[in-house]
């Protein structure tokens, strides 16, 4: 049995992961940490009826001495989301909520750490130096970039979605880069004109944006707990190699160094391998725009 530990598992993000987790093929044992324990054994006696209802697994409350006994270490814990135009302003703050925990893990831990605090890239960045940690064992979550590319895709080509298969690496963010040659419809490649990349960039670009000005307090909640979960069982399996956009430190593909960023990786026990896609020069340029911008954030936290 696989133990996860939740970092920040009293929020939705955390609990919608617990929850995904427990419904899903993968047997594990769910550890929710978080400074807020009144929340977090309401989402476990909560979650204790789904598995009455035939979910599999184990679900506790634990606490951050649990940590180091993770298989997979899963951390949304995150300052409240407020109306603002950048990830960025959490920078700070939220590096300094991750610090102790980050600083729990010793050396030699055998574990995979999935971060998904934002933003994520330069918290990535900063995470690898402070720690440690091989590249391959942790790992930025960025799959809602290439969703929401996706979804933008369908709603151009007005088709249902799940059909539409496409990808954005680089920077979780603004700077994301769509990669318009892969893009395919039922498997088949399918070409946008400008006028329709155009569109697609607007949804994507301003979804963020949209979204926070709704003032929630709340994020992408559904969407990454069903992702997060499927990243963590991918991870997991020691004999798997499925394909995923994850922001990893990396040591000279796409022609860069020292910086995390989103790219192509074959997941199975941690991080197996990077793929290196052909690129155009747009999409290069793109690439090295993201890198000096995490570059510069990583670069203003203490390490």
């Amino acid at each position: 049995m696989t133990t996860v530990v939740i970092a920040g598992a009293g929020g939705g993000v955390g609990a919608s992961v617990a929850f995904n987790l427990l419904i899903s093929p993968l047997r594990c044992d769910i550890v929710m940490v978080d400074a807020r324990p009144a929340m977090v054994r309401s989402h476990v006696w909560d979650l204790e009826q789904v598995l009455e209802q035939g979910a599999t697994g184990t679900v506790r409350e634990g606490g951050e001495d649990d940590v180091t006994a993770a298989d997979v270490l899963v951390v949304t814990a995150a300052m409240p989301l407020t109306v603002n135009t950048s990830r960025m302003v959490y920078l700070e703050a939220n590096a300094t909520l991750l610090r102790p925990l980050l600083d729990r893990l010793p050396s030699g831990w055998p574990g995979t750490v999935i971060l998904v605090t934002n933003p994520v890239d330069p918290l990535c960045t900063w995470a690898a130096r402070r720690t440690g940690l091989g590249r391959t064992r942790l790992l930025g979550y960025t799959l809602n970039d290439s969703l929401r590319l996706r979804t933008g895709v369908g709603r151009v080509l007005g088709v249902a979605p799940g059909r539409v298969d496409a990808w954005a690496i680089g920077e979780h963010g603004d700077l994301a880069v769509p990669l318009w040659d892969r893009v395919t419809l039922d498997g088949a490649r399918v070409t946008l004109d400008e006028s329709g990349r155009a569109r697609v960039r607007e949804f994507v670009e301003g979804w963020y944006v949209r979204h926070v000005a709704l003032d929630s307090g709340r994020s992408s909640t559904w969407t990454s707990g069903l992702g997060i979960a499927r990243m963590v069982a991918a991870v997991a399996d020691p004999a798997g190699e499925r394909l995923w956009p994850a922001s990893v430190v990396l040591r000279g593909e796409y022609g860069l160094d020292g910086v995390s960023l989103s790219v192509p990786v074959r997941l199975g026990a941690g991080a197996r391998q990077i793929e290196q896609w052909p690129v155009s020069d747009g999409e290069r340029e793109g690439l090295l725009a993201g890198a000096r911008f995490v570059r510069e954030a990583a670069d203003r936290l203490v390490v």
